[in-house]
């Protein structure tokens, strides 16, 4: 009898490229972002579809941060699904061509994060078209993913800390939280951590993240400062595009120093461990480009032995993990939720990838309409 689970394709039937549908969003943050990058109080989704002449579709979503960058994200993607129209959707072909037609704009910027959005759309069609978890298309398996709650302990007042913490780690019986530092005075800082420390208790690890918010002098005498504190990591001190700034302070303390999310392809991700510029790496799905783009990274990071954790994009980013070598957290924000037909969910500090096919990404309709922009 016929699965009903099963759909018009088979693993021996190759998908065609047809179209390309963009949606953008807006949607609210149950914790208000104050950073200092920025406050953001809604934040901004580029919802991407792949259809193919066979009747899978392969869902996957952009999170640009402002939505000004929106338009120039669509024009690319535009551009892109002209070149791809009517060809057999193979991933790194697609890849690879997406590349040659924008090599004029450069591999970096928007040219990579629309890309990136339409690689993971891609896997995601062919993760369902052969009826695979994307971990296990990928050669892992679905399970769970140890993970971090980022949504909170922004740069609040410190007095409101420790009951946030404590509610953060609630929320899913996380293990671990990110706090962001850099604060007016070391002494905040310090404040701050111990204030965190005491509602959570020794046993929840506390990463850190200071949002390239210090000059390399500032980042050398407060990191010192802090470098007694416990903290799992301390996470881009400096503006990113400064790696030997961040070799050198990655040099000079003992508390692992983690960078990824601003590096831009596997190329990019290759020089930075070459170098020796940080202990931890976290690329971010948007521009490290997409899977395809990941999953070299992910290589480069098992051969050098390097922690490798996410940045983002739970749904996806979890599957990743289950197949890549040196996996280390899973970054987890309900940003994305509001339109998610089935978010991710947390139990015991852990998101479990589930068994069944794609990348974990369904539309919730009456949401998208609610919040589209």
């Amino acid at each position: 009898m016929k699965n009903p689970m099963m759909n018009h394709t088979s693993p021996s039937h190759s998908l065609t490229f047809e179209s390309l549908r963009i949606r953008s969003v807006l949607v609210p943050l149950r914790r208000p972002v104050f950073a200092k990058v920025g406050t953001f109080h809604q934040w901004p989704l580029v919802l991407i579809d792949v259809h193919t002449r066979e009747g899978v579709t392969g869902h996957s979503y952009l999170e640009p941060h402002v939505p000004a960058a929106i338009p120039a994200i669509q024009t690319m993607l535009d551009i892109l699904a002209h070149t791809l129209k009517g060809k057999v959707l193979a991933p790194l072909d697609a890849y690879g061509d997406s590349l040659k037609a924008l090599h004029l704009l450069g591999r970096e910027g928007v040219s990579l994060i629309a890309i990136s959005g339409l690689d993971m759309a891609i896997w995601d069609a062919l993760a369902r078209a052969s009826h695979l978890p994307l971990a296990r298309l990928l050669g892992g398996q679905p399970g769970p993913v140890r993970a971090y709650n980022t949504t909170g302990l922004w740069l609040s007042p410190i007095q409101t800390l420790g009951a946030e913490a404590k509610t953060l780690v609630a929320q899913g019986g996380f293990q671990a939280l990110k706090m962001r530092l850099g604060r007016a005075t070391v002494q905040e800082d310090l404040l701050a951590i111990r204030t965190v420390r005491d509602a959570v208790g020794p046993d929840i690890h506390l990463m850190s993240d200071f949002n390239q918010s210090l000059s390399y002098a500032e980042a050398l005498h407060r990191l010192r400062a802090l470098d007694d504190q416990g903290m799992y990591w301390f996470e881009e001190p400096v503006v990113y595009d400064q790696p030997q700034r961040i070799a050198d302070i990655t040099r000079q303390i003992q508390t692992p120093v983690q960078i990824g999310e601003n590096i831009y392809g596997p190329r990019g991700f290759y020089q930075a461990v070459a170098a020796g510029t940080a202990d931890l790496y976290m690329p971010d799905l948007m521009r490290i480009g997409g899977v395809t783009g990941w999953m070299r990274a992910a290589a480069i990071a098992g051969a050098a032995g390097l922690p490798l954790s996410s940045h983002l994009y739970a749904s996806v980013s979890s599957h990743l993990l289950r197949a890549s070598e040196t996996a280390d957290w899973l970054e987890w924000s309900d940003w994305a939720e509001p339109v998610l037909a089935q978010p991710c969910v947390v139990a015991n500090g852990c998101v479990t990838v589930p068994d069944r096919p794609g990348n974990s990404i369904e539309w919730n309709e009456a949401a998208v309409a609610k919040y589209a922009i």
